[in-house]
């Protein structure tokens, strides 16, 4: 499979000194300028969220994307979060999926001590409290132990971003 064909032009405006530092920066990777702009922009942490997050929108495997989402955004580092989370998703997802998600992204945000993207303040939370056991034993526990923006959220979960039950 090969890359896709481009179809479409981006025109930015710059002064002669930033476009000679693109281009020696360019040099320096060893790309044309449009692959270095590219490569800066579309970071390979955001395309695996993006690809993430696609894989959580399919109830077959949504379970299992969850877990890998999780892994993702527990291993970057502030500056590779920020890029990564950047865009909202372009998937269509139902709410309990979408407010995980945005609260798996709150909690990597305030592990990286980095601010939390504007996409996701636009999803409401959830009407009704959403366990994560349907046993009534553990109610008490999942709404005193879930992570604060699960709980915003109304998400009661019994851990958090970089943990695995």
């Amino acid at each position: 499979m090969g890359t896709p064909a481009k179809s479409a032009q981006l025109q930015i405006r710059v002064t002669d000194e930033q476009k000679t530092a693109i281009q020696e920066a360019a040099t320096r990777a060893g790309m044309d300028m449009s692959a270095y702009v590219l490569s800066r922009v579309l970071t390979a942490a955001s395309v695996r969220f993006k690809e993430c997050v696609l894989a959580c929108s399919h109830e077959t495997s949504s379970r299992f994307a969850l877990a890998e989402l999780n892994s993702l955004l527990s291993e970057l580092t502030p500056g590779e979060m920020g890029n990564a989370v950047a865009a909202a998703p372009s998937v269509a997802l139902p709410p309990l999926l979408a407010n995980y998600i945005a609260a798996m992204v709150e909690t990597g945000c305030a592990r990286c001590s980095i601010p939390v993207p504007a996409w996701t303040r636009s999803i409401a939370p959830l009407e009704s409290p959403a366990f994560g056991s349907s046993l009534q034993s553990l109610r008490l526990h999942l709404l005193t132990h879930s992570p604060p923006p699960f709980r915003f959220r109304n998400i009661f979960i019994d851990s958090g971003l970089g943990h695995r039950v």
